[in-house]
């Protein structure tokens, strides 16, 4: 079910609105890897030394990935802290082709009182190498990210893709049964820890949108009795109400630079077109006019073009339109009765959506240049698609056993997982990008 037909089922409610600003709740989602890569990677995360824990959480990332595999902690008989400790052979001998080796300094002997150095270096047991050394300064608070971030560390140096284990993901929890839900706007690690309640609501929440920079949500919310759209800071907690216009006010997508919002609007007619918001002056351009449905945008990586859904040629399909000259529209989708809720990849090469294969919607990935398409899910009702910002990964919202769980495929179809909540549905995941917003 897409955005726009969610709203008009909700529209009219009224709502009870619990605000909760970066709150902590229980770690509700479990990863669970359906399918790995058939010959995985094998490596030892030597514990390190001064900071056990951070191995820990390195090795949990790499084996959750696929791709690699981690030697158990139990036959590791050896604790090297440097990568001259590293005796080749040994390792290569139980069948290891790669060793990460490292040392943590304790509180508070680094120049911050409070911070912890963390020095790491990754060796190639098959060569003798040295693939690379890293230092990371953490607190005792953000050991968890310093973890995530040796587990990037790793992905990009063994892979050459820049890792996204130090990356977040926001999403849509919904607890009991109608009229007694609970809707919670959720932001996590990656992997599902470390969740935090950025608006908690007894009615809808929906369409969780990131900025580029990855400091602010926009999503709609009905807490007004009717959708409207409102952008967050997740820092601060600053919030404003950008569009409650009339009838539906739903699909925000944030433009590359951060300064408008693409939106789906019907005005008091009731049809359904995009519009862009300029958030600094709240002008409001029209982008499309035609009396079919027109709605769920994405921008183009530079800003000029609308990637949208319409029915105009009778069933959902996905087009493309020029933001400076509406009057440029390009069907993009073919070969399927039903194309939508388009998301580009982080190159800005390819499109994911979802498509119906027979009575199934499933995640399909589009390469722009030649057309062709990949489908990569195998559910029944497979939805909301979106790219991790290395573009190596998708997530999506899928059903299992009748409730609404999350779900991650590679690209290239070999590793795929399950996001499982331990009560309740999840559903709407959408991928922030990396720290600080770069490639």
């Amino acid at each position: 079910m897409n955005d726009t037909v969610r709203i008009l089922l909700l529209l009219g409610l009224g709502v009870f609105l619990a605000m909760a600003i970066a709150t902590p709740v229980r770690a509700d989602l479990q990863i669970d890897i359906t399918q790995g890569v058939s010959d995985p990677i094998p490596i030892a995360i030597v514990p390190i030394v001064g900071s056990a824990d951070l191995g820990v959480i390195v090795q949990h990332d790499l084996d959750s990935s696929g791709r690699f595999k981690t030697l158990d902690r139990r036959s590791i008989h050896q604790s090297p802290q440097r990568a001259a400790e590293v005796i080749a052979a040994d390792w290569h001998a139980i069948g290891e082709d790669y060793v990460l080796v490292g040392r943590a300094s304790a509180p508070g002997s680094t120049s911050l009182a409070t911070s912890m150095g963390i020095d790491c270096d990754l060796v190639n047991v098959l060569t003798g190498q040295v693939l690379g050394s890293t230092h990371i300064v953490a607190t005792t608070g953000t050991l968890r990210q310093a973890a995530h971030q040796l587990s990037d560390f790793v992905y990009q140096k063994i892979l050459g893709t820049r890792g996204a284990f130090a990356t977040r993901i926001a999403y849509v929890a919904v607890e009991g049964a109608p009229p007694a839900q609970r809707f919670q706007l959720i932001v996590a690690d990656a992997d599902g820890e470390n969740p935090q309640v950025i608006l908690e609501s007894r009615q809808p929440v929906m369409s969780p949108a990131w900025s580029a920079d990855g400091q602010w949500l926009a999503y709609v919310s009905f807490e007004t009795h009717a959708a409207a759209i409102y952008v967050q800071q997740l820092h601060s907690g600053e919030r404003r109400q950008v569009s409650a216009r009339a009838g539906v006010n739903g699909a925000p997508a944030w433009s590359p630079d951060g300064k408008r919002l693409a939106l789906t609007l019907s005005g008091s007619s009731g049809n359904l077109d995009i519009y862009v918001l300029d958030l600094a002056t709240q002008a409001l351009t029209r982008i499309t006019d035609d009396p079919a449905i027109d709605t769920e945008p994405t921008w183009s990586l530079d800003g000029t073009q609308l990637y949208f859904t319409s029915d105009r040629s009778g069933g959902p399909q996905i087009y493309r339109i020029d933001v400076a000259n509406p009057q440029r529209v390009q069907r993009i989708t073919f070969g399927s009765s039903y194309n939508a809720r388009a998301r580009m990849s982080p190159d800005g090469r390819s499109l994911a959506y979802v498509t119906r294969e027979g009575a199934d919607y499933r995640i399909a990935v589009q390469d722009l240049t030649s057309g062709n398409v990949r489908v990569l899910t195998h559910g029944s009702l497979d939805e909301s698609p979106g790219f991790a910002p290395n573009g190596m990964t998708l997530i999506y919202a899928g059903q299992q056993a009748g409730r609404g769980t999350l779900a991650t495929v590679a690209v290239d179809g070999q590793v795929s997982q399950r996001l499982k909540a331990e009560r309740g549905e999840v559903r709407e995941p959408v991928w922030g990008p990396f720290p600080g917003g770069g490639p």
